[in-house]
């Protein structure tokens, strides 16, 4: 059985395993289309070899490119006050960034 490096790594508050070629939906980046990213890790696996403390990861990095911005599913709300008329409908829709990974070193 083949073990494949990953990586956890830390986007826009959350933490998200990511592989290299694969697809990562993040929080809005200030970054053009076709920019190239890089993101802190967290933690590193490449087979048995798990790296977490900050020594180890000092030189590892995840990079990856920026593919477009798109726009997540419709939240729609709605509150009410009983008895007093207090009524509120509003909507939200949260922009990500989609980043394919390119690279993860180990440094």
């Amino acid at each position: 059985m083949v073990r494949r490096m990953y990586a956890v790594i830390s986007a826009g508050g959350r933490q998200e395993k990511v592989e290299v070629g694969e697809t990562v939906r993040v929080d809005l980046l200030n970054a053009a289309e076709g920019d190239d990213v890089t993101f802190s890790l967290v933690m590193l696996a490449d087979g048995d070899a798990v790296l977490s403390t900050p020594d180890e990861l000092a030189g590892a990095s995840c990079t990856g490119r920026v593919l477009g911005e798109v726009k997540g599913p419709k939240i729609d709300g709605f509150t009410y006050k009983n008895k007093t008329n207090n009524r509120r409908r509003f909507g939200h829709r949260q922009r990500y960034t989609d980043v394919e990974i390119t690279a993860i070193t180990k440094g």
